[in-house]
């Protein structure tokens, strides 16, 4: 999708808006994700809302609404549904303004532990909830998403690896996460800076990007917010973080042996991801992400829990590609 393309308004948002009693209002692209969903800011009258177009068949609203409402009927401050066309791919949500944590911290780098606690302490409150009405995460599921380092990264380095023992070392590695992630919690799968909305003050935040929702692991979101693919955070900050969150969630067995398992995959899954964004989508801007991820992964690698999975790397990856931060990247 190019440039022109992707800021266009939909062909059916003036009659949604006219619908939903926002008729005339002004519509105004913002910048676009990896996805294709589009979002636009309306304003009006009636002051401004967010305008999300999920087109049919590469998108489906549903997963979205479905989080979002119950998200907000147990307290946790997802965008309002304001109205909503899920055949035509349309809702209008809620405005969380523009304070992202990400660009509040580029700011204010002094506020950043606190930010930080405020983040850590939404997810303890969202995992003393009851698991919600999501499928649970498995052991395909986690599978599938760290073979995309196989089917994607390795493809464009140029490697012949052993996809099979790719698989057996992550069925090894992640089976007793399996145990340990039941009944389970909310996993919004993508909960990082550039996720985070602060709304009215530092300590209340506004959850974007959860259409993805599972139920899973409570080490999930944290590593995903404290091994943030587009921001560096240190790993003394993420020591204190994991701490701070273990001393108000519990400090069960083998939580941090399951953080840094999740981190491993999550990064490993990251890295296929921004491979394919360039490949298959003509998204390149995401490469210069990878040496930090891959760095992360790395440094999840050098847990003995992953050991399989290390000793993969160690059979199969050169050292090279290893220590130059993934590799290179030519079109």
């Amino acid at each position: 999708m190019d440039l022109t393309t992707r800021d266009a308004v939909p062909a059916d948002a003036d009659a949604f808006l006219t619908a939903a009693g926002w008729a005339g209002a002004t519509i105004a692209p913002l910048a676009g994700d990896a996805s294709f969903r589009r979002y636009f800011r309306v304003s009006g009258p009636r002051g401004n809302a967010m305008l999300m177009d999920a087109p049919p068949p590469h998108e489906d609203p549903q997963p979205f609404l479905r989080a979002a409402k119950w998200l907000d009927d147990n307290g946790m401050r997802a965008p309002r549904i304001l109205a909503e066309d899920a055949t035509r791919g349309l809702v209008l949500l809620e405005d969380f303004g523009d304070v992202r944590m990400r660009e509040h911290l580029d700011a204010r780098p002094a506020d950043e532990t606190e930010i930080y606690e405020h983040a850590v302490d939404a997810l303890v409150r969202l995992h003393k909830l009851p698991p919600g009405p999501f499928t649970g995460y498995s052991l395909a599921e986690y599978q599938r998403e760290a073979r995309l380092l196989v089917d994607w990264w390795a493809l464009a380095q140029g490697l012949s690896v052993d996809a099979a023992a790719w698989d057996a070392a992550w069925q090894e590695v992640l089976a007793p996460v399996l145990a340990r992630q039941r009944p389970g919690v909310t996993v919004l799968r993508d909960y990082h800076a550039e996720n985070i909305m602060l709304l009215d003050g530092p300590a209340r935040q506004g959850l974007l990007d959860f259409q993805d929702a599972l139920v899973g692991h409570r080490a999930y979101d944290l590593v995903s917010l404290l091994q943030d693919a587009r921001r560096n955070v240190a790993p003394e900050l993420e020591e204190r973080m994991i701490a701070h969150y273990l001393a108000r969630a519990g400090d069960p067995p083998e939580f941090r042996a399951d953080y840094a398992r999740l981190g491993a995959q999550r990064n490993a899954k990251i890295v296929g991801i921004f491979v394919r964004l360039w490949k298959r989508d003509g998204k390149p801007r995401y490469l210069g992400m990878i040496p930090r991820v891959w760095a992360l992964m790395e440094r999840d690698l050098a847990h003995p829990a992953l050991g399989p999975v290390a000793r993969w790397f160690e059979a199969n990856v050169p050292e090279e590609l290893r220590t130059g931060g993934g590799g290179s990247y030519a079109a």
